[in-house]
């Protein structure tokens, strides 16, 4: 069994790159920051900053074109990718990049994006997410019937169970 998983949260470092390729499809690359802060033995606070090389193909690409910038908050899940390639003058390159899966916005900086949205590659479209205000005031629910359920994702640990089951196996 093999997991390449990623999960990051950073602030983006420049703005993403697009690329439209021959057969239609598009590639957005752009790098993003994560910082750790710690203090160390003398009490100082101390930061350590990473830089990833992140790549989203197709309407995952089209979408970070469209709203992520230099400095926005996201939060991307994916996996790691390791290529090498030899560069015009014949020195053989080598990069580590992180293939985007999922990307939510997490805000901004100077705040003038959308702070909430997120985009799934394997769905193709937009996850829609609850407004800030809402647009109608709410009534009361009457005790009998229950409460609205708003949408949830399901993951996979939430499908794990370690208690008893009735299979077989």
């Amino acid at each position: 069994m093999a997991l390449n998983k990623v999960l990051l949260i950073g602030n983006v470092g420049r703005d993403p790159e697009i690329r439209h390729l021959e057969g239609g499809a598009s590639v957005a690359s752009f790098s993003l920051a994560t910082t750790e802060r710690f203090k160390d033995r003398s009490g100082e606070t101390r930061e350590i900053t990473e830089w990833h090389n992140i790549v989203a193909w197709r309407q995952l690409a089209d979408l970070a074109g469209r709203f992520i910038k230099k400095g926005s908050q996201i939060y991307v899940e994916g996996r790691i990718r390791s290529r090498s390639w030899d560069d015009a003058s014949g020195q053989k390159r080598y990069i580590t990049e992180i293939l985007a899966d999922s990307i939510q916005l997490l805000g901004r900086r100077d705040d003038t994006l959308p702070r909430e949205g997120a985009w799934d590659e394997s769905a193709g479209t937009p996850r829609q997410t609850e407004p800030k205000t809402p647009t109608t005031k709410p009534t009361a629910t009457p005790a009998s019937q229950p409460a609205p359920q708003s949408e949830q994702f399901v993951s996979s640990d939430d499908l794990i169970s370690d208690g008893p089951d009735d299979l077989p196996f």
